[in-house]
């Protein structure tokens, strides 16, 4: 019989709203001994959208690898909120910066009281009206329902992200997602998946609130995503003119079991350009696994 191995792995609520909601992440702490394979498989047990494994680095002050339960993902937001929430918890973190070490080099982290930000890359953006169509049949929406200004446009701060706006908080409850198409789609473009969002979100707190499918990675719909709220940021600096440096952003008030979300972006400005950006919240730990696995 194969000898097993007992791993912890921490479950973290990040981007959580006044101490409430927020996105589960798994948190995987001393992984340097687990292949990729071990890490796919703790992550299909673990069944969140992302799981964070945390490692020594050379580079970095920690090397974190993300797993969804299907693949290898260079970045993920919310667990990496996740993971330097609980390592401040911890007192491992007495300092207001850090850093991590991914797949794709390395990011800042900057620590401001009880909230984790991370860096993000400058945005690039791609147009995708040639699959506009395309993009609102996966969404069970048509052209009227859309924002009525902003295109539906394809951004990258790190991973990319087709970014939908729609007209009303209405339009957004009423998504039907195709999750076939949509995965299609997405792989097609090489996305994690889409952000829809709209601007009228009956809290002037708030710039936008939205919501993320990405079937591609396994994830039918998510509560709060870092890596796509930094490039909606970019989007309405760029695309609606919102001329500010930082941005609240909800996401998970419509799914179909609600858990509120709020995501703070910050954007580094550079004689009007976005030169980079800092996406962040507040993690708060939830409980606690044990799994076993096969070495």
């Amino acid at each position: 019989m194969d000898p097993k191995k007992n791993i912890t792995v921490q479950i973290l609520n990040a981007f959580a709203e006044d101490n409430k909601g927020g996105n589960p992440a798994g948190v995987v702490l001393n992984a340097d001994h687990l292949t990729n394979e071990n890490k796919l498989e703790i992550a299909k047990k673990v069944g969140l959208s992302e799981t964070a494994f945390v490692s020594r680095s050379q580079t970095a002050d920690y090397k974190l690898d993300f797993f969804t339960p299907t693949k290898q993902i260079a970045h993920c937001g919310h667990a990496t909120i996740a993971t330097f929430s609980y390592l401040k918890q911890l007192g491992d973190l007495n300092k207001s910066e850090s850093s991590k070490e991914t797949i794709d080099g390395n990011r800042k982290i900057k620590l401001t009281g009880e909230l984790a930000f991370m860096e993000q890359t400058a945005p690039k953006y791609k147009d995708v009206k040639s699959q506009e169509a395309r993009i609102l049949d996966s969404l069970g929406l048509n052209k009227n329902q859309l924002g009525a200004v902003s295109p539906i446009t394809l951004v990258n701060t790190g991973n990319s992200f087709v970014i939908v706006p729609v007209r009303s908080r209405e339009v957004l409850a009423s998504i039907k997602p195709n999750h076939i198409l949509i995965g299609e789609i997405s792989e097609e473009l090489d996305l994690i998946g889409y952000y829809v969002f709209t601007d009228d979100t009956g809290n002037k707190n708030l710039d936008a609130t939205a919501r993320m499918f990405g079937p591609r990675y396994g994830i039918l719909e998510e509560s709060g995503t870092g890596m796509a709220a930094g490039p909606l940021a970019c989007y309405l600096y760029e695309f609606l003119n919102i001329d500010k440096s930082r941005f609240k952003i909800q996401q998970g008030k419509f799914m179909e079991k609600p858990s509120k979300s709020l995501i703070i972006v910050d954007l580094n400005m550079e004689n009007g350009t976005i030169r980079s950006l800092m996406a962040g919240g507040k993690g708060i730990l939830r409980d606690q696994m044990t799994l076993e696995i096969t070495p």
